[in-house]
């Protein structure tokens, strides 16, 4: 089984800690699936992380192509990802379920603290997660850098 990560951005913007995230993933050889809520969003998504230098290049697709199952980092609004996705990453309170967790590394949840909505979505997520016992771990920027502030333990 794998867990449930959450993300509570406070100093950068989605944009900014996915392309970290997902560079990570892949240079672990992991595939992974953005599911967002609406397909204008991971277009704007899709357009940032286009952007850069070469080096930086973060090879990725729309959902909806022909070579969706080949898209290392596939956009995607829609639970099940054709590009076989180890890890999901979660955004603009997208489906976030703990029966998905036991088929995934991780499930990444980002929430953007200064929208009240997206920070009482991932806070019902979380009391999900903990109920159903997936093991889940709270991350915060506050202080600048990435720090675990809390753990769920499992049953």
């Amino acid at each position: 089984m794998g867990k449930a990560l959450f993300y509570h951005l406070t100093r950068n913007p989605l944009e900014v800690t996915a392309r970290a995230l997902l560079t990570r993933a892949l240079d672990r050889g992991m595939r992974v699936a953005v599911r967002g809520r609406t397909p204008s969003r991971l277009e704007a998504l899709d357009a940032a992380l286009w952007q850069g230098d070469k080096a930086g290049f973060l090879p990725h697709g729309l959902a909806g192509g022909p070579h969706d199952a080949d898209q290392p980092v596939l956009l995607t609004t829609v639970r099940d990802a054709p590009n076989g996705a180890r890890i999901v990453m979660a955004i603009d309170r997208a489906e976030a379920a703990p029966d998905e967790v036991a088929g995934l590394e991780r499930l990444w949840v980002m929430f953007d603290g200064q929208d009240a909505g997206e920070l009482a979505q991932a806070r019902a997520q979380w009391k999900a997660m903990v109920a159903a016992g997936v093991p889940a771990e709270y991350w915060s920027e506050e202080t600048g850098r990435w720090e675990c502030k809390a753990r769920s333990v499992s049953p």
